[in-house]
């Protein structure tokens, strides 16, 4: 057990294949009680999905278990490897080859059954943002028996004919971020200005509680290359709409209207891919979720597990 800034509960960890995992709960951990498993996006660690989040949702009944995936957060990290050089990475794709990488998505999906296992939960409500909608896209196709319902918001289908993030984004996303450990202001301005521009019109961006976020993620872990490790599995990870059409879960698809980084193409087409799916899009809502969604939100993912 360890303390943690942004916490809902006690931090614990599970061995997993060798690895830590990282998570917390709240909510009714008895037998009766069906389990929510949020998985997190690129980069990011679990405390993304808010403390009000979380106890919003466990407040309809659930058990709502967060983590932190391999590479972010408590969990462990893959320090030993190397940064992925991308230019390598983009033209063993070009031509046709499949690079290596520290690791992929498909691992990412068993660390979460791993977790599941070791917390003896059998089947439970998969739910993930971006790079973790695709993490619960792979769990849900490659693991269906232990999902109860199947939420992806914000993610995509890896079909190379979706249109892209602006170069723009793009650059302020790889662009280096200052050493918090040497000039945290710095590294503050550079994550800030990239949260602001991923936020969506109609809902404030709110620096101050981001700012907390970043800082509560500080507290957590200052690990170095786990986010470009990530985004080497992203980009590997090849078109899944083929594996998407097995997926016979309940599935909400959740996009916003005004995402600038995956766009909402993306979730049109991953609605698209799954069976009996249902699309929400989510007017003036960019690459976040913001407060002024959660309830929304709720509603939609108790609708999908209610089936």
């Amino acid at each position: 057990m360890i303390g943690d800034a942004g916490a809902i509960g006690t931090v614990q960890r599970v061995r997993v294949e060798g690895l830590d995992i990282a998570w917390d709960s709240v909510g009714d951990a008895d037998a009766d009680a069906e389990a929510v498993l949020l998985i997190s996006g690129l980069g990011t660690q679990m405390i993304r999905w808010t403390s009000s989040f979380c106890t919003r949702l466990a407040a309809r009944g659930y058990r709502v278990i967060r983590f932190d995936n391999r590479d972010a957060g408590a969990s462990t990290h893959f320090s030993t490897c190397a940064v992925p050089d991308f230019a390598e990475l983009a033209a063993a794709l070009r031509a046709g080859r499949r690079p290596e990488t520290p690791y992929t998505l498909a691992a990412m999906a068993s660390d979460a059954i791993g977790l599941l296992d070791g917390l003896g939960v059998a089947r439970a409500h998969i739910v993930g943002r971006s790079m973790g909608g695709m993490i619960a896209q792979i769990l849900a196709s490659d693991y269906p028996q232990r999902v109860l319902s199947l939420t992806s918001i914000m993610s995509s289908t890896g079909n190379p004919a979706l249109p892209q993030a602006t170069p723009e984004v793009m650059a302020l996303m790889s662009a280096p971020e200052p050493d918090p450990a040497h000039d945290l202001d710095g590294y503050l301005r550079a994550r800030l200005a990239f949260a602001r521009r991923l936020a969506g019109r109609r809902y404030p961006f709110d620096a101050q509680a981001h700012r907390k976020l970043l800082l509560q993620e500080l507290a957590r872990c200052r690990g170095t290359g786990g986010t470009a490790r990530q985004m080497a599995a992203v980009a590997t990870a090849g078109d899944r709409r083929a594996r998407l059409a097995t997926i016979a879960a309940p599935t909400l698809v959740v996009h916003g209207s005004d995402d600038p980084l995956i766009l909402s193409a993306c979730g049109e087409d991953t609605a698209h891919a799954i069976p009996s799916a249902r699309y929400l899009p989510v007017p003036g809502m960019g690459h976040d979720l913001p407060r002024g969604c959660e309830r929304l939100l709720i509603e939609a993912i108790c609708a999908v597990a209610r089936g």
